[in-house]
């Protein structure tokens, strides 16, 4: 009885240890999402951008990465990241003193960039995913954000 106990315990132990490594290894895969875009890198940017605006969304920065590196001496393929913004979306979270602390999440941000294969890429975190933990306004307001940043990268994508 004794050594079925023990037995049962090590399984239980093996088992929860086996998940935590496969939720750990798999947690990447999970929280971002990539997608390959019809286009050539400057008309996937340039599609993306006149997207965005039309959905009403703002670009507030875009980030050049290749040309930042270049300035350090390094030498990487076109990489841009966009930094996006929803006033009616952000107003809602940070008007809000408890929710304010998903802040350092915003604004959005969306990646273009060309791989080795020479196709380009699409890359931003599963906001939707990410938000569901947080519940209330929060889970919200970002499902909300998230899905109207789909339809504009689906128009890209498809």
């Amino acid at each position: 009885m004794k050594a079925k106990i023990i037995t049962g315990i090590t399984a239980l132990i093996a088992g929860a240890l086996l998940m935590g490594f496969i939720g750990f290894y798999s947690l990447p895969g999970l929280m971002m999402l990539e997608d390959e875009t019809k286009y050539d890198f400057e008309t996937t940017v340039q599609v993306f951008e006149d997207k965005v605006n039309e959905a009403g969304w703002s670009i507030l920065v875009t980030h050049d990465m290749q040309e930042t590196l270049k300035g350090h001496g390094h030498d990487v393929k076109s990489v841009k990241i966009f930094e996006l913004c929803s006033s009616k979306y952000s107003a809602e979270i940070l008007k809000l003193d408890d929710e304010r602390i998903v802040s350092p999440l915003m604004p959005c941000r969306v990646a273009i960039y060309e791989k080795s294969n020479g196709k380009t890429y699409i890359a931003r975190m599963d906001s939707e995913l990410l938000a569901r933990p947080f519940g209330g306004v929060i889970n919200e307001v970002m499902q909300q954000a998230a899905s109207e940043i789909e339809d504009v990268i689906v128009q890209v994508i498809r």
